[in-house]
């Protein structure tokens, strides 16, 4: 028990604070503090948004104890072992769980929000655990031309997974504005390090990434806001995707098709909702209209399923995404994680989440 004790000590002294990254310094605070978005000491979101009020916090801690049977699959969650050595030509989106997903437009590959751990925690110890494997191991993974993390919460920046990526792949990683201080202090070399504000773009490899603007909020420790968050534009020689990142609907999305739609699919965020926090994530129903807004051809759901974030039966984004769609005449696909998604052939939506709910 003491020698227990005693690596948990250990743990915590050395892998926590490094878990909450580094604040922005030097010229990088300098780019920070410039930017039109930030005010005040903080990033801002173009429509302010609602957070959970402290007043909320102990009737949405009640909830968390009722419940609980339907915000789990009573079934294992049928994950596809992606196949290896496929071209990445054509537009091909493969979702690994969560928000983490694999792009291959045009002969390149762009990885989104990478979680590989068991938590999505600052504690090996506590925290929502995973609810399925990884699809693969990350050294399974082919190589990537560009890594992108939407904002820095621990279910889309992921420390551990990052070290990885470094050693296991060559490719630069793609952040928002402030983000790339933890980066650094993770080990992850200057040189491969692109921040990027609202709206400004960068070019890897022939496919152009764009950060453009989200509804959210960042943090990883007793701070917020401090760095900036994003949806994403994936913009190849001739084909487009889009990223919502986390986010709460907004009339932005509008602007976002408007100047760089339409988009031959979409990565759309439709989980981890609730009454208590309205305007920092998507109902289903404002992921589909947020996908008509940015004018997208393929919805694909991710931010559900692999992680228990929210109060809502575990089946329910995947439901509710699906009759909405159906409402407003969506082209949908609802793939198990790991499974391979031809855009311009897309598998009809089986409702495979039903049968183990």
């Amino acid at each position: 028990m003491a020698l227990a004790l005693g690596a948990a000590a250990v743990w915590a002294a050395r892998d926590l604070p490094a878990q909450l990254g580094a604040r922005a310094s030097g010229s990088r605070r300098t780019r920070v503090e410039s930017s039109p978005q930030y005010s005040g000491g903080k990033f801002r979101n173009t429509v302010p948004a609602t957070m959970l009020a402290a007043t909320s916090m102990p009737k949405v801690f009640a909830a968390t104890l009722t419940g609980r049977e339907a915000r789990h699959p009573h079934q294992p969650i049928p994950v596809v072992e992606p196949a290896p050595g496929l071209d990445a030509s054509g537009l091909h989106v493969t979702w690994y769980g969560h928000s983490s997903a694999l792009v291959e437009i045009e002969g390149r590959r762009i990885l989104l929000d990478p979680v590989w751990s068991d938590r999505c925690s600052p504690s090996r110890l506590t925290g929502p655990r995973r609810l399925h494997e990884p699809p693969l191991p990350l050294r399974e993974l082919p190589p990537l031309d560009a890594v992108v993390i939407s904002h820095d919460h621990y279910d889309h920046l992921d420390m551990v997974t990052i070290q990885n990526l470094v050693d296991l792949q060559a490719a630069p990683f793609l952040v928002p504005l402030g983000v790339g201080a933890h980066l650094e202090k993770w080990g992850v070399p200057e040189t491969r390090i692109i921040e990027l504000d609202w709206n400004e773009k960068a070019k890897v490899n022939g496919i152009e990434l764009v950060a453009t603007p989200a509804r959210h909020f960042s943090g990883r420790g007793f701070s917020r806001d401090e760095t900036l968050w994003a949806s994403w534009v994936i913009n190849g020689p001739t084909r487009k995707v889009f990223y919502s990142g986390d986010t709460g609907y907004f009339p932005g999305f509008a602007d976002i098709g408007a100047e760089y739609g339409p988009f031959d699919a979409t990565l759309v965020q439709v989980g981890a909702y609730g009454d208590a926090w309205p305007d920092i994530h998507m109902l289903p129903e404002d992921g589909v209209a947020m996908h008509v807004d940015v004018r997208g051809g393929l919805m694909i759901p991710v931010h559900w399923a692999t992680f228990n974030l929210a109060l809502h039966d575990w089946s329910e984004p995947a439901d509710r995404t699906w009759n909405e769609a159906k409402a407003r005449d969506v082209q949908l696909a609802i793939p198990r994680p790991g499974e391979r998604v031809d855009v311009d052939n897309p598998p009809p939506v089986d409702g495979w989440w039903q049968q183990i709910s």
